[in-house]
């Protein structure tokens, strides 16, 4: 018989949404499952450390959980090195510690205020302080995908017609528009997040998993057994298919 396999989408600091959906996955069986987080943990939400906190603490109980990289987790692990680091696929007028991508928020579930007048030094001399290693090291070391038998898991996406091995960090962390509009059959089902819809969506080649729990709703999880998959809800399962 196979073994379900969870996979949770962009959390963005929504620690209250994060332990809501274990716990349907606790309630669908999966009290020692195999979950996969499709990436951007912090960012925009109120409590940023608090899901860090989480997800670490379950990996170190060993809990079988597969946490990917997400392209905010990188922006947050780049502005922490010895001097910030930038992240040039952003627009001009983005950085980091803008209110629209939200690691003001961010480094506030640190204790650390970060206002539009501040000087970025200032604020990053502030967050090594109040941000442990612990943090540091988990989003450096998280891996960019993930693969089964059937299923490939990336933040964003991948580029079509690219071998699945030969995927860039770039694509996998960012891509959109490429991968959204690309209809043909990739190796493996992808899953995915980073750009929101309304509810979880199975595009036949793709689903994405993220449904704007960075603006306040609530967070998706899926279900997958072979080749059926489902949407967990607190009524149980619902059939997700293209």
């Amino acid at each position: 018989m196979t073994q379900p396999l969870y996979a949770i989408g962009d959390i963005h600091g929504q620690h209250s949404e994060l332990l809501r959906v274990l716990q349907l996955i606790e309630a669908d069986g999966g009290v020692d499952a195999e979950i996969v987080f499709i990436g951007d943990y912090t960012d925009r939400g109120p409590a940023s450390a608090a899901v860090l906190d989480t997800l670490i603490a379950g990996q170190a109980a060993g809990k079988p959980w597969t946490c990917l990289k997400g392209n905010h987790d990188r922006m947050f692990s780049w502005f922490m090195r010895d001097y910030p680091m930038h992240d040039a696929h952003l627009m001009v007028e983005l950085y980091w510690l803008h209110p629209r991508l939200g690691g003001e928020a961010t480094l506030a579930s640190y204790g650390v205020e970060a206002k539009l007048t501040d000087r970025q030094l200032a604020v990053h001399a502030k967050a090594r302080e109040a941000v442990p290693q612990a943090h540091l090291d988990f989003l450096n070391g998280l891996p960019l995908c993930h693969e089964t038998d059937a299923y490939f898991f990336a933040h964003a996406g991948i580029r079509p017609g690219v071998p699945l091995a030969e995927q860039t960090e770039h694509d996998l962390l960012w891509i959109r528009k490429e991968f959204h509009i690309d209809t043909r059959l990739h190796p493996k089902l992808v899953v995915h997040g980073h750009t929101p819809v309304k509810q979880a969506t199975h595009y036949g080649n793709r689903i994405n998993i993220d449904v704007g729990a960075g603006y306040g709703q609530p967070l998706a999880a899926i279900v997958l057994e072979g080749p059926d998959c489902w949407s967990l809800t607190d009524k149980g399962r619902v059939p997700l298919r293209p």
